[in-house]
């Protein structure tokens, strides 16, 4: 069954990076600023001269929601604001060409551990990615060791590690969850630099040649690759589709639709899976400041910076602990017996890698890598494809992924915040500022889903009045950002993305809720099979708003028709903006029905 599923893609080939063009960035640049130049403009005016002060209740919180959204658009443009990547080397011959002072023992080839961590997955499915990774080539002599590190201590996965020829490694618990895996592999390993993979990553033959050439810097720690989901559905194009429930007529008029708009394939990439936006736009952009970060599949690591973070990390905690001790506790002897308690505490529990035991582990890697006081460690965001993996390929298993990404950061915001790390860059802690504001919208944007509703209900307006005044405002910010964000998004298409963005909403406000409450972030796998049924219990809210939008619409239409309604451009307004809506929720809506065609043999 395996087999036959990755016939159908296997041949498939990754897209290209992007490539940079310095007259498109000049022109995004400037298109930002006007951007935001008018939006200042516009808040200015919506805070001094526009609110309905009959209805405070409604127009305070949806004025503060557009603030706090026009304050990710300023991190969000500091992102994007200009490309730097780090120029390739050529791949290192010896480990000597990666270190400050060379010895003489380090002339050595290069050694490098390829680590799988597995849990329940397909062994046959683990099986593909340690045949690629025994395919991997280099132009010099290197010594590669592939290791399965098996959380689910499984005989069949020792069987197929065994008949791969490669290194199998369990522990006897699974403390810290894949974290706690990654630390006992790295406990009983030794390469000079550690490629991370999932259960499900398959690495092309070049991923070593084209990235250890970075490590000839030798502060860079560590360097992330694209990940990208070779198995994403290709869709059916609108006239085939169409020409299934009407004949010859429905292609025809799915025909005539794509004169208009260009080709359409209903289907494609139904769960919004493709990382084109975030690593080829979002992450390669934090090049320039140091602060891409781990997003642990396709990354190489430095072995010593690793340790040497780890290290610091530790000694600074018992450091705290101590002078804690020493500051409130006045008995000597007491103080001696508290210090030696804690110390085995932390001998028991305080992780020695920077592998936290946290469902975002390789975020924590960045934090502890990036904000070393010591030691100006380096990150590079390397833009070409140097793997494969698995999509989610139904909406439980994308609320399992989605939920663990947003709790998982939410929770590193709140108790562990980098933007309070002496060590780290102002401009470093810009960049995991805009990630952490992101995953915080769920709040406005669910003012932002509700305000059409109510004043299609109520007829009550959050502005003053919905006059010229007001559209001379608004209308040039919201074609100056669209336009800005087309062209600094370099052509990947935005839509998709910022429509499933607003349609997170309640797996973000779930993930926030749970922090608050203090409740710790599971660490879910993320199933690599289809999980099989429709998930309607998974997109309720957002059926809620299309409804309820969609009852307004018809409510305030009807109000209109008997003449109880005559604020025409108010209406015209949030009908735009609850069509808006409807169609942002409806990409979720229909991946809780989707489902793949079935594979022709």
């Amino acid at each position: 069954m395996m087999t036959e599923y990755f016939e159908k893609y296997e041949n498939i080939l990754p897209p290209e990076p992007i490539p940079y063009s310095i007259p498109r960035e000049l022109l995004w640049q400037f298109l930002a600023t006007m951007s935001m130049g008018v939006g200042l403009w516009y808040l200015a005016w919506r805070w001094t001269s526009s609110l309905n002060y009959d209805a405070l209740w409604f127009a305070l919180p949806l004025v503060l929601a557009e603030t706090f959204a026009y304050a990710g658009l300023i991190l969000f443009v500091i992102n994007l604001w200009m490309v730097r990547d780090t120029p390739p080397q050529s791949p290192p011959k010896r480990i000597g060409q990666c270190v400050h002072t060379p010895l003489s023992y380090e002339a050595r080839p290069l050694q490098v551990d390829v680590f799988f961590p597995t849990y329940d997955e397909d062994p046959e499915l683990v099986r593909l990615s340690i045949r690629d990774a025994k395919a991997i080539v280099y132009p010099h002599p290197i010594d590669i060791t592939i290791h399965v590190l098996d959380d689910g201590k499984r005989d069949i996965m020792e069987k197929v590690a065994q008949e791969e020829g490669v290194h199998y490694i369990t522990r006897s618990s699974n403390i810290g969850f894949k974290a706690g895996n990654l630390r006992n592999a790295m406990e009983q390993t030794f390469g000079d630099f550690i490629v991370i993979c999932d259960a499900d990553t398959r690495p092309f033959p070049t991923i070593l040649e084209n990235t250890l050439g970075y490590f000839r810097d030798p502060d860079v720690a560590w360097v992330q690759t694209p990940q990208w989901f070779f198995d994403l559905p290709p869709g059916v194009p609108l006239p085939r589709l169409i020409e299934r429930w009407m004949g010859k007529p429905g292609y025809l008029l799915g025909r005539g639709i794509e004169k208009i708009t260009g080709k359409i394939m209903v289907g494609e990439d139904p769960f919004c899976n493709s990382p084109q936006m975030f690593y080829d736009v979002i992450q390669r952009r934090r090049n320039w400041a140091n602060a891409s970060f781990c997003c642990g599949a396709g990354s190489i690591h430095r072995r010593e910076a690793v340790m040497e973070a780890a290290l610091k990390t530790y000694a600074r905690t018992m450091d705290r602990l101590i002078d804690k001790i020493t500051r409130d506790v006045k008995d000597e002897a007491l103080k001696a017996d508290l210090a030696e308690a804690m110390q085995r505490e932390l001998t028991l529990e305080t992780e020695l890698t920077p592998y936290k035991f946290h469902v975002s582990e390789d975020m924590y890697t960045s934090i502890a890598l990036h904000s070393d006081p010591e030691h100006d460690w380096k990150s590079v965001f390397h833009p070409k494809i140097e793997s494969k993996m698995l999509s989610t390929q139904d909406l439980v298993s994308w609320a399992v992924q989605r939920f663990k990404y947003a709790g998982g950061t939410i929770d590193v915001a709140f108790h562990d915040n980098p933007l309070f790390k002496k060590g780290m860059k102002f401009r470093q802690k810009l960049m995991y500022a805009a990630t952490f504001w992101s995953y915080l919208g769920c709040i406005w944007n669910v003012i932002f889903l509700s305000a059409p509703i109510i004043y299609l209900f109520t007829g009550i307006a959050p502005v003053s009045a919905y006059s010229m005044d007001f559209y001379i405002h608004i209308l040039p910010f919201l074609f100056l950002n669209t336009l800005a964000t087309m062209v600094g998004t370099w052509g990947v298409s935005a839509w998709s993305g910022q429509s499933f963005y607003l349609s997170f909403f309640p797996i973000n406000f779930k993930a926030l809720i749970t922090v608050i409450r203090g409740k710790k972030i599971a660490f879910p796998v993320t199933p690599k099979t289809r999980q099989e049924g429709y998930f309607v219990n998974l997109v309720i809210p957002q059926i809620v708003v299309i409804v309820l939008t969609t009852a307004g619409l018809i409510y305030a239409g009807i109000m209109a028709w008997m003449g109880r309604f005559t604020n025409v451009n108010g209406l015209l307004t949030n009908l735009f903006w609850g069509l808006n809506n409807i169609l942002a929720m409806m990409g979720i809506v229909a991946a809780a029905f989707w489902k793949p065609e079935a594979h022709k043999s």
